[in-house]
C-alpha cells in the first residue's frame, strides 16, 4: 500500500498544469496592425450612422463609451435601447473586413499542433467572421472547437452548438430579444450625456448581451467547454479581459505586450513567442504524460446563422 501511494504521488507531480488553452482570436491570433481592427472600427461607425442615424462627429466618442462600459459596442447598443438585428450587424461590421491581409502562419500552425491539450476558441466575435479569420490563417483545424458570439447568445429560440457533431459544450439559454431594463428603441439612454455630467446620478441599463470581460460570460464558457478554471490558461490580447479571467481562477497569458500587468501570468509581444514566454507547455515529462485527443477539425460552414 505505501508503495502504490508513493507511485500515486509520482504521477501526480509528472501531472502537467494545465487540461486546456483557451485561445481569444483577434488581435491575439494574429497581430493588431493586420488591420482588421481599424476597419471594424470604421465599419462600427458607419453602421451607426446608416442604421441607426447617430451623428458622425459622435461616432467615436459612443463607440469609446459602449465599449468601455459593456465589453463591446452591440452589447452596449443593445443596453441603451437599439433593438439590434444580430445576423444585420455582424454581416455590416464584418462583411467588408480585409481578410486578405491575413495570411496563413505555418509558424503557429505548427505551435499548436506540437501542443498536447485541448485548445478551444473563446471569442467575442461572431461565427462566420471567426471560422473566415481561422480558414486565412490555416489555423482552422487546430481547435477542438470554439465559443462565440452565438454560443453564448442563441438567436433561435433552441440551444445552439457551434461545434463538432462529437463535442457537446452544454448551458447556452436563448436570449429575449427585449432588454433587460425594459428600455425600448424609442427611448435610447444618452450615454455621452450621462458621462458628461460632473457626478453621473443615473445607473447604466443593463445589456442582454453575453459578452467578456463580463465574469459570468466566462463562467458560462467554461460550464459549456467542462473546463477547470485552476488547469485551463487563458490567452488574451484584452487586459480587463484577462484580469476578470483571473478572478475566476485562470491561468492567464496577455498577448501583445512584452511586460505583465496585474492578472497576467505570463506575457508576450506575439503568440509566436509562446514556447519562450511558456516554455513548460513544452517539457518532456509532461508530453509523455498528457493524452493528446485527435485534432478534430472545426465546422467550416458559412452559411447564414
Amino acid at each position: 500500500m505505501e508503495m502504490k501511494n508513493e507511485d500515486q504521488i509520482t504521477q501526480q507531480a509528472q501531472r502537467p498544469k494545465y487540461d486546456c488553452l483557451l485561445f481569444d482570436l483577434d488581435d491575439t491570433l494574429y497581430p493588431l496592425n493586420s488591420g482588421l481592427a481599424n476597419a471594424i472600427d470604421k465599419n462600427i461607425k458607419d453602421y451607426m450612422v446608416e442604421k441607426l442615424g447617430a451623428e458622425p462627429s459622435k461616432t467615436g466618442e459612443l463607440v469609446n463609451l459602449l465599449y468601455s462600459n459593456y465589453g463591446t459596442t452591440i452589447a452596449g447598443l443593445r443596453a441603451i435601447g437599439y433593438d439590434i438585428d444580430y445576423e444585420e450587424y455582424y454581416s455590416f461590421v464584418h462583411g467588408k473586413l480585409p481578410y486578405e491581409n491575413l495570411k496563413p502562419d505555418p509558424v503557429l500552425r505548427n505551435l499548436l499542433l506540437s501542443l498536447p491539450y485541448r485548445k478551444l476558441i473563446f471569442t467575442n466575435s461572431d461565427k462566420v467572421h471567426t471560422i473566415k479569420a481561422l480558414e486565412r490563417l490555416g489555423l482552422e483545424d487546430c481547435f477542438e472547437g470554439m465559443i462565440c458570439f452565438e454560443t453564448l447568445n442563441p438567436i433561435q429560440k433552441s440551444t445552439v452548438f457551434y461545434y463538432e457533431a462529437d463535442i457537446k459544450f452544454e448551458g447556452s439559454k436563448s436570449i429575449n430579444p427585449t432588454p433587460k431594463n425594459g428600455v425600448e428603441c424609442s427611448e435610447i439612454f444618452d450615454i455621452i450625456e450621462h458621462f458628461a455630467q460632473p457626478e453621473p446620478s443615473a445607473v447604466l441599463p443593463e445589456t442582454p448581451i453575453i459578452c467578456k470581460p463580463s465574469e459570468h460570460a466566462i463562467k458560462l464558457a467554461l460550464k459549456m467547454a467542462n473546463l477547470n478554471p485552476q488547469r485551463t490558461l487563458f490567452f488574451e490580447d484584452s487586459v480587463r479581459n484577462i484580469q476578470s479571467g483571473k478572478r475566476l481562477g485562470l491561468h492567464t497569458v496577455l498577448v501583445g505586450r512584452s511586460y505583465r500587468v496585474k492578472g497576467a501570468d505570463y506575457a508576450m509581444e506575439s503568440i509566436h513567442n509562446l514556447k519562450e514566454a511558456v516554455p513548460e507547455l513544452w517539457e518532456a515529462d509532461i508530453k509523455a504524460q498528457v493524452a493528446c485527443p485527435g485534432t478534430e477539425k472545426l465546422a467550416v460552414e458559412t452559411s447564414d446563422i
